[in-house]
């Protein structure tokens, strides 16, 4: 089978990684430069950079340092994709930039608005809870509006039973991931602009007439038969996001294992002072790996 993720799009992904890395101190110019960055690479190349980005922005770079400047700004990033996501399917969107008591992004039909937030986790992440999907934030964060959508990286979404499900069903707050993002900007391009936005609007409102229940199957079934059911189209959209939904694993995992490892061996590498030195900076190598490795598909995709 031929691959979806190519070379290109894991190039293309390193770049990023280290374009975000390059800052000037100040965040706001940072933030700005990004965006403008991002909505002009996407513009050149199209939908094809697009699904690329989509596909592959859910994880931190391990290489970033807990709460430092590029870990906030990759968080700029991925709001900045959403919303090029959103105009690619023929909304109309913003980033939003204030930071306090507000949503990321807001985005606009003729027919029903709604606000966003994109979530990415490192793959070494443990112990994710309900707070980190913000979830109940997003629902005091519509400020007038009817909708709200957390986009989340598919693996690292409960596959089983989660208190974020029956939050979402019962405050109207739709979890989506960027894999079935990536599908909805697919089908924009094989039927156009108002099928996609009807079809965006079925999801948003199939998510309150959901019984609330923290069963993850039932949530995932409900989005992913309204997606199924709209067109038969869609069917082999969805064969092309679950394959690339494993490639992206395995690609995050070489990435986050290929940077582990190498600080591994410039750990061993050093003098005992130079190793002391740099054991207070880095820690939990081994269980950051560990924790990488047992990453695998959840069978969201599955769910139908």
């Amino acid at each position: 089978m031929k691959k979806i993720i190519s070379e290109s799009a894991n190039t293309r992904r390193a770049f990023w990684v280290e374009e975000i890395r390059k800052l000037s101190g100040d965040f706001g110019a940072d933030s700005t430069r990004l965006e403008k960055e991002l909505s002009e690479e996407i513009k050149k190349h199209g939908i094809p950079v697009l699904l690329d980005h989509l596909r592959l922005c859910g994880d931190i770079p391990e290489s970033y340092d807990h709460d430092s400047s590029e870990e906030k700004l990759y968080s700029k990033y991925t709001d900045a994709l959403l919303c090029e996501a959103f105009k690619a399917i023929g909304l109309k969107s913003i980033v939003i930039k204030e930071r306090a008591d507000v949503a990321d992004v807001e985005a606009y039909a003729k027919t029903y608005d709604f606000v966003a937030d994109a979530k990415a986790f490192r793959l070494s992440r443990t112990a994710k809870n309900q707070k980190d999907f913000k979830v109940q934030a997003m629902d005091g964060w519509k400020h007038g509006k009817k909708y709200a959508m957390v986009v989340c990286p598919i693996y690292q979404l409960p596959a089983r039973t989660s208190q974020i499900y029956q939050q979402a069903s019962s405050r109207n707050v739709c979890i989506f991931t960027y894999s079935h993002l990536a599908m909805l900007v697919s089908y924009k391009n094989l039927e156009g602009d108002s099928c996609a936005k009807k079809l965006l609007h079925e999801i948003f409102k199939i998510i309150p007439a959901l019984n609330p229940s923290k069963d993850a199957n039932a949530y995932w079934l409900a989005v992913n038969k309204t997606m199924l059911s709209f067109s038969d189209k869609i069917e082999n959209l969805w064969k092309t996001e679950k394959q690339a939904a494993i490639e992206s694993i395995a690609a995050a995992k070489e990435e986050a294992l290929t940077f582990l490892s190498n600080e591994r061996t410039k750990i061993m590498q050093m003098s005992h002072e130079e190793a002391l030195a740099e054991l207070v900076r880095v820690h939990k190598i081994e269980s950051r790996i560990e924790v990488i490795k047992s990453v695998s598909d959840n069978g969201i995709l599955g769910v139908r």
